[in-house]
């Protein structure tokens, strides 16, 4: 096989969903991932797939290392990069005093191309190849972070924000503008290489009953596209929908009522949702992105994976670092909040099942079960070399730990960026901590015209 780079060290892989079938975890001691072209070619016991390599592969020995699929952060905000941290304030407030007046900032196109820049790289150095992103209403601000994204190649899947009510006069677009505007975008970039363009309403509290008849209009018209959105986040925020759509029963229905809900729709939070609201997630096929650092950081309230999850009518559910909400862009830190929201709620979540959910299972809520979030043969090749000496707590920690669960509670407790030796995007070497390339956060490449 010529062209193939093979990665030797410890694999962790899942034979299944381990909220819905036990013994699923797989790890293979000494283990090796083999790429090419983009895509994994073999992966299985380094004996094995090393045996089945042509001369001249290129093997990098990572022995004592993890390798695992690459991380999907299925909800975060690029534009929030200067508020993380900025707390004291429940979502509404801290939206009007912080998020807001950031986000007015993305006027200047050479301010959206440098934050662009900031956020790919910060999440290839925590091991993140996949995510959803929400731009700002600025349509420019899709063109920097698809740039900046097409130059990296990293899968991303991102659209500008519609808002025309509810929000600073700086910040609102109109009905026609905000559709005119994701039309042209949806043409200009959804499609290219790893890029996807998810249509983007707030929340329905900042667009009005017309705009979202328009986004769902183009949900429709562009059947290739994804919808993001929030919901159910906050409870002021929920009175507060209540009185915009009296005529609706359930937060959820305002989204239903305007074809805003389906396979392909991401919703963020989903913390204050009943038993009748997981039904309809399921029945739609809608995901949830839980996002736990934000929630905590912002009080917002412990989302309840376990009933999500539940019974026959499991409903699909990635995480999300929701930066700037969220306080970190570690996704070890995000699963190891979101164990601890499990716990505080007396229904433990296993290191194994948050690893899931940040990998394979955030795929499959984004719709790319069996393209990513996974080592298997045909899967892109997105993979992260994770160090277990990375610092020295972590090292002394992982010479006691018994299985393999333990080992990833270590990693969740005690890895950061600091931990991710290596992160591959379709096969090619995107981060090296060891080796770092000159920084591309000021780069510019030209847009597709």
């Amino acid at each position: 096989m010529p062209g193939v780079t093979a990665l030797r060290g410890g694999v962790l892989t899942f034979a299944g969903d381990p909220f819905r079938t036990p013994d699923v975890v797989r790890f293979e001691r000494d283990g090796a991932v083999a790429m090419t072209d983009g895509r994994i070619v073999a992966c299985g016991p380094a004996t094995e797939v090393l045996a089945g390599l042509a001369p001249g592969a290129t093997v990098h020995d990572h022995r004592g290392a993890l390798i695992t699929a690459g991380f999907v952060d299925a909800h975060v905000h690029y534009p929030q990069l200067g508020v993380i941290g900025a707390g004291g304030l429940p979502l509404l407030d801290w939206l009007s005093q912080y998020t807001f007046p950031s986000e007015i900032r993305y006027a200047d196109v050479a301010h959206a191309r440098e934050a662009a820049g900031c956020y790919l790289e910060e999440s290839l150095r925590n091991g993140i190849t996949t995510g959803g992103v929400f731009c700002t209403v600025h349509a420019h601000s899709v063109d920097a972070l698809f740039d900046a994204a097409a130059a990296r190649g990293t899968r991303t899947i991102a659209g500008k924000v519609l808002m025309d009510r509810n929000a600073p006069a700086a910040l609102l677009d109109t009905v026609q503008r905000g559709y005119d505007d994701s039309k042209a975008l949806i043409d200009r970039w959804s499609g290219r290489g790893r890029l996807g363009y998810a249509i983007t309403p707030r929340f329905a509290a900042t667009s009005t009953p017309a705009q979202l008849e328009a986004a769902g209009a183009l949900w429709r018209e562009r059947p290739g596209t994804w919808l993001q959105s929030h919901v159910a986040e906050n409870l002021a925020e929920v009175a507060w929908i209540r009185q915009l759509f009296p005529e609706h029963e359930r937060y959820l229905d305002v989204y239903d009522h305007y074809g805003l809900l389906g396979p392909r729709a991401m919703y963020a939070h989903g913390i204050h949702l009943d038993e009748g609201d997981w039904q309809h997630l399921f029945d739609s096929g809608t995901a949830i992105a839980h996002c736990p650092t934000s929630n905590n950081f912002l009080g917002s309230g412990a989302f309840a994976l376990d009933q999500a999850t539940a019974g026959a009518r499991p409903v699909k559910v990635a995480l999300g670092t929701d930066i700037g909400g969220g306080t970190s862009l570690s996704m070890f830190r995000t699963m190891q909040a979101a164990c601890e929201v499990a716990q505080l709620r007396g229904q433990p979540l296993a290191p194994s099942r948050a690893w899931w959910l940040a990998t394979a299972g955030g795929a499959e809520a984004l719709g790319f079960g069996g393209t990513i979030g996974s080592l298997a043969v045909g899967t892109e090749a997105d993979v992260v070399v994770v160090d277990l000496a990375a610092t020295p707590m972590l090292e002394l920690r992982l010479r006691e730990v018994e299985g393999v669960e333990e080992m990833l509670g270590a990693l969740l407790a005690l890895g950061d960026d600091r931990a991710v030796r290596a992160t591959y995007v379709a096969g090619r070497l995107a981060h090296d901590r060891d080796h770092p390339a000159p920084s591309k956060i000021r780069g510019r490449v030209a847009r597709p015209h």
